[in-house]
This record gives C-alpha cells, structure tokens and sequence, in this order.
C-alpha cells in the first residue's frame, strides 16, 4: 500500500513540475528518530519503548546503550544511522526511568522524568488504530505561555510527527497524540478517531424535523453519509515532568531548570525517615523504661538498690 501511494505521489509530483516549471520546489521534511534505552529497564519500560515505536514510522529501534555518563556519543550513533533526532530512555535503580529528547547534533535537549506509566496491553482498550498511520498532535494552549513549554511543543513536533510521504507511513489519519500540561507536568493520552453512522431515532417534533431534512438531504446528496466523529483512547498514557533542557545535544549551557523538581530518591528517603520515626520512639520509651527500672532496683541484670539498714530482712538476719 505504502508503495503504492509512493509511486503516485511521484507521478503526481512530475506531473506538476511538467506544468509549472519555473516554481521552487518543496521542500521535503525528513526527520528520522533513533530509540534506544539503557540497561537495566523494567519489563513495563520496554513495553512502552515499544508502543511508542510502533506509532512513529520514522523511528528506527536500537540496541541497549551501555554507557550512563559519556551520553554525547549518542550523536555519533545517530549520525551513524543518518538520525536527526534522538530519544533516549535511562533506567535508575531498576523503577526510576528518565526520558532524554534531543535534536542532534546542535541541540537543543529536554530530559524528563516518566511517571505512572500503562502499556497499550496493561490498558487493554478497545480502540485501535493502522500502524504506521500519521498522527495528528494536540498541544494544550499553556505551551504557548512559557518559553521552556515551547521549545519542548517544538521537540514533540519535530519527533512524534510522522513527516508526509515518509517511506514506511501510511496515507492515513486515524488517531490523535494529546499533550496537556497541569501542575508542572506534561500529561501524553493517545485517541483513536472513531467514525460511527448517525443515530436518525428521535422523539416528537424534533424528530420529525430531522426526518425531513434527512430526506432532503438524501435526495440531493445521496452519496453522502451522516457521520459521527469520537475520540476513543487506545493507550499508552505517561506523565512527563521537565527537569532541565540544554542548550546542546546532551550537553551545553543550562536552558531552563525546574526548581520544583524532588528526586525519586529523595522522595524514597523521606519517606523511609517518616517510617523510621515511629520505631525510634519505641525504642526510646524501651530505654526510658528500662532506666526506670534500673533506678528502683527492679532489674536483675542492672544495678541493685541499696540495701537499707531499717529492713527487716537485715534487722533480723
């Protein structure tokens, strides 16, 4: 089918080079996505590496990467596999996952902290989509507000987009990518569009009012049918929360900070110390306890009492 379309499209475009042939040719967009990921990924990062790289045609798959700090010799990776754009996913400690996006060589980059994560098979939808259709990306309006949430729209356009005529998408429009940011975070849904024939069973008078427009209607457009247009999510669903984005590709000066960012680690922390509040203060009412006791002599291991000398036990030893 794709090849199909690829000949015609060409066929298309001689014939109009042959009418116009002083017009400026388009220019073609070729954006080309690398996806790899670290060691140490959990089953459920793999899973979504691999639902993002069925929707994006464009994107080409690699190995797991082994470095964890040398991570400028991406761009050589990508220009090896003649890349543009790279999407990257770091594991930490085997739970944590840290999404990379970059433009290579120049920059810029944006990484992101991934959170509350479901697979297309964890969610189980009903809705589906073609492979290798294009999408159409849905940005909230808070993206035009801030100039951090602008370069990241522009990252999302540059490498989720399926480019027109790319060699392996398919002429089709079938699903939509929502991107929608709420406290600091950037929300990613993905629909299915759903197309169902209108329902003509109405009630009294309305309904008879639309029978007669339906009737005309299909006396001047037969052809033509009533269409309902849904969206019905297929999955994945992340949340992506900004950290820092870079002037460079994986490297250069310092963009944008997010100063409202806490590490997963610090998080785990606290909430262990909160956890070990309650055991120390068993334990110290243990050693209160036992202190007291130490005092009044009531402890066999501890120190005795002193013996008073008005006791019966020594008056008539």
């Amino acid at each position: 089918m794709a090849a199909v379309y690829k000949a015609l499209s060409k066929s298309a475009g001689d014939s109009k080079d042959d009418a116009a042939p002083g017009a400026a040719a388009a220019k073609r967009n070729k954006q080309r996505v690398l996806i790899l990921s670290s060691r140490g990924v959990t089953y459920r990062h793999r899973h979504l590496l691999k639902d993002l790289a069925s929707m994006m045609p464009h994107a080409r798959v690699d190995t797991k990467y082994d470095q964890k700090k040398r991570l400028g010799e991406l761009n050589e990776l990508a220009e090896l596999y003649n890349c543009n754009n790279i999407c990257f996913f770091e594991a930490r400690k085997g739970q944590d996952l840290y999404l990379w996006l970059s433009k290579a060589p120049n920059g810029p980059t944006c990484k992101f902290l991934v959170s509350n994560i479901h697979t297309m098979e964890e969610l189980a939808f009903s809705g589906n989509c073609l492979k290798g259709s294009r999408p159409i990306l849905s940005f909230d309006k808070t993206f035009d507000t801030e100039p951090h949430l602008q370069v990241i729209k522009q990252l999302f356009l540059q490498i989720m987009g399926v480019p027109p005529l790319q060699r392996r998408s398919k002429p089709f429009i079938d699903h939509v990518v929502s991107f929608s940011v709420a406290d600091g975070r950037v929300f990613m849904r993905v629909y299915q569009v759903q197309e169902t024939e209108a329902s003509s069973k109405k009630d009294g008078a309305e309904g008879q009012d639309a029978a007669d427009d339906g009737k005309k209607r299909k006396s001047k457009h037969a052809l033509e049918k009533e269409l309902d247009i849904s969206l019905l999510e297929i999955g994945p669903r992340c949340v992506l929360q900004p950290i820092i984005i870079q002037e460079g590709s994986f490297g250069g000066a310092l963009l944008y900070e997010n100063k409202h960012f806490v590490s997963p680690n610090q998080i785990r922390s606290d909430l262990r110390r909160k956890g070990a509040k309650k055991n120390n203060a068993r334990a110290e009412q243990n050693i209160d306890r036992l202190a007291k006791m130490g005092n009044l002599g009531l402890r066999t291991d501890g120190d005795q009492k002193p013996a008073d000398q008005l006791d019966s036990r020594q008056l008539f030893a």
